[in-house]
């Protein structure tokens, strides 16, 4: 247990070289399903090479929602820096675009502190007590560190230019989801676009209803498929995404990939669950906190339809029992870390790690990775 399972190779060859003083400044990303240990490798990899956390989970962007997101805890913020977590507010949306936007800047922001030095970056040499001293002289490592798919893509290969969002459109797109259900929109982005409905799960209506959204706005069509423009040239969210990208540049990129037993995974994913409904907690649990939120914003704030709040907002609505809910839940996030794993197997030159981020073997194997790709300053 413990060991690195290497899908692709980490591309060393050009890293083994001497330092190169004015090398692109790192960038490591850290992936892989839910409940899978991200959160606890991130960590690690901060401590022990003084970096900072950018999020890349959607739902762990909105302020109040806590217990269904796992966020980071907020010792663990005052210990390290942490980027993009509780920055949005409930009931506003934040689209892959807008994220890869704002990620960047803090990219940036981190790499143009100054260039980081080697000898400053063992363990001992940075602790708790000097910390922001060490800070002063360079640059902190960042860490991307989340299991949103489309934002990491977003993030590092960039999206294409899309047209821009109608929300008249998809208030329609909506009605019909709700009247019809989520497989009838699906059958539609199918019928413009059999690519994306091919990537896109019938049950996550909003991917869904930007993919159709786009294909019918790139069309010129309304939603009966009447041409305005004869002369239109039809478009749709695969062909778009062919086009027009911007990856990130100016970035090393190293991405390492969480990949544990399936059946291990399974088990932490349903007790994680457990423990996110176990009214006991101090806070009430997940119920507890979807009824104050649903209190407090309605059911118009988006990260309710998330995963756990969706069942236990079921629960409160009456439409599950309590246990039935649970049961609910852990079906759900077991799905999701399947086709979590799923997309990021498309991921290029993923460093695949057999087994969980907590795992303090697997800890010090990605530390020892990273560490030769981290250069002298100049």
């Amino acid at each position: 247990m413990g060991r690195a399972l290497n899908v692709l190779e980490l591309p060393e060859s050009r890293e083994r070289e001497s330092p190169v003083p004015d090398r692109e400044p790192l960038v490591v990303v850290v992936l892989g399903p839910t409940g899978s240990g991200k959160t606890a490798l991130a960590l690690a990899i901060a401590r022990r090479l003084q970096g900072e956390i950018i999020n890349c989970d959607s739902v762990a962007m909105y302020r109040e929602f806590d217990i269904g997101t796992a966020k980071p805890t907020a010792a663990e913020r005052a210990e390290i820096p942490h980027h993009l977590v509780d920055c949005v507010d409930p009931l506003a949306d934040v689209s892959a675009g807008e994220y890869a936007r704002q990620a960047r800047l803090i990219l940036r922001e981190i790499a143009s502190r100054g260039s980081p030095s080697r000898k400053n970056l063992s363990a001992k040499n940075v602790s708790p007590g000097n910390a922001s001293r060490e800070s002063e002289h360079r640059t902190n490592l960042p860490i991307v560190s989340g299991g949103t798919g489309l934002y990491l893509r977003a993030l590092l290969d960039g999206l294409f230019a899309g047209p821009q969002r109608s929300e008249e459109l998809r208030d329609r797109l909506r009605v019909l989801a709700n009247e019809h259900g989520a497989a009838y929109l699906h059958r539609i982005l199918r019928r413009f676009d059999p690519a994306a409905a091919g990537h896109i799960h019938a049950h996550d209506i909003p991917k869904v209803i930007r993919a159709v959204e786009v294909c019918l706005t790139s069309r010129q069509t309304s939603l009966r498929g009447a041409q305005t423009s004869p002369k239109a040239s039809p478009r749709t969210l695969t062909e778009l995404w062919q086009q027009g990208r911007e990856p990130l540049q100016g970035f090393r990129i190293l991405r390492f990939g969480l990949n544990p037993d399936r059946d291990a995974l399974y088990a932490r994913i349903n007790q994680r669950a457990a423990g996110m409904f176990d009214e006991a907690r101090n806070d009430g649990g997940l119920i507890a906190e979807t009824e104050r939120l649903l209190a407090k914003y309605g059911s118009k704030a988006r990260p309710l339809t998330s995963l756990g709040y969706k069942q236990a907002l079921q629960f409160l609505r009456g439409e599950l029992d309590r246990v039935s809910a649970l049961a609910a839940a852990q079906q759900a996030h077991r799905n999701y870390a399947k086709r979590q794993m799923t997309w990021f197997r498309r991921e290029p030159q993923v460093h695949w790690l057999a087994g969980f981020g907590d795992d303090s073997a697997i800890q010090a194997e990605v530390v020892a990775l990273i560490e030769p790709h981290i250069g002298e300053s100049s």
